[in-house]
C-alpha cells in the first residue's frame, strides 16, 4: 500500500479556514489557529442570535399591534383574546404590518372584532 501524504489537503483546508475569516482584525484573519477559534465563537453566536432574532421580532409585533389597538381604546390582550374568539385567523406578523402600513384595514378587523 502507498503512503498517503497531506499536505495538499490540510493546505486546501486550511485556506477554506482562512477564507472564512475574510474580514476579522489583525492575526484572526491570517492565522489558522487564530481564525478557527475565532470562527467557532462565531458560529456560536449566530447560532444563538437566530433564535434571538424570532423572539425579538415577536416582541415588536405585539408592540406594534398594541399600539395601533390602544388607538382605537382596546388593549393587546383583549384583541388577540377576541380574535381568537371570532376565529380570525392573522398571525401577529400581518397584522402588526396591516397596522403599520396599512390602517384602513386595521380598523375594519377591530370594527369586526368590537361588540
Amino acid at each position: 500500500m502507498t503512503r498517503v501524504k497531506r499536505g495538499v489537503t490540510k493546505h486546501r483546508r486550511h485556506q477554506k479556514i482562512i477564507k472564512l475569516a475574510k474580514g476579522y482584525r489583525g492575526s484572526h484573519k491570517s492565522s489558522y489557529k487564530q481564525a478557527k477559534a475565532i470562527l467557532l465563537k462565531a458560529w456560536q453566536y449566530t447560532y444563538c442570535h437566530r433564535r434571538l432574532r424570532k423572539r425579538d421580532f415577536r416582541r415588536l409585533w405585539i408592540i406594534r399591534i398594541n399600539a395601533a389597538c390602544r388607538q382605537a381604546g382596546l388593549r393587546y390582550s383583549e384583541f388577540i383574546h377576541q380574535l381568537q374568539g371570532k376565529m380570525i385567523k392573522l398571525d401577529r406578523k400581518i397584522l402588526a404590518e396591516l397596522a403599520a402600513t396599512k390602517p384602513a384595514i386595521f380598523e375594519m378587523i377591530l370594527k369586526k372584532i368590537k361588540p
